[in-house]
């Protein structure tokens, strides 16, 4: 059984992705990260606590990113598991993903 992914605010547009990114849990993160970007410039979601990741997982970062983009705000990804790093890498998706590595 996959572990519950859940993201929990930090502060003023800073939150925590915790938790296992999958095809099962992905659906429930967009519906709970919907109103992320509301009235922020800028966004930053740090991954240290994600326990693993599929293709899905990176599918809701490139998502989240267009949803800050059509909110005039900038997703800033830190923290971005070795295993959703190598994903990006190989399909391209570094180039359009905020990525900060600490």
């Amino acid at each position: 059984m996959a572990d519950k992914a859940r993201i929990e605010r930090r502060g003023e547009g800073a939150f925590v992705l915790c938790g296992e990114l999958s095809f099962a849990t992905v659906p429930a993160l967009l519906r709970e990260g919907g109103n992320l970007f509301d009235g922020q410039t800028q966004v930053t979601v740090d991954l240290k606590d994600v326990t693993r990741s599929d293709s899905a997982g990176l599918a809701l970062l490139v998502e989240w990113t267009r949803q800050a983009r059509e909110h005039g705000a900038t997703l800033v990804l830190r923290n971005i598991t070795p295993q959703m790093l190598a994903i990006a890498q190989v399909s391209g998706l570094d180039r359009i993903l905020s990525l900060n590595e600490h």
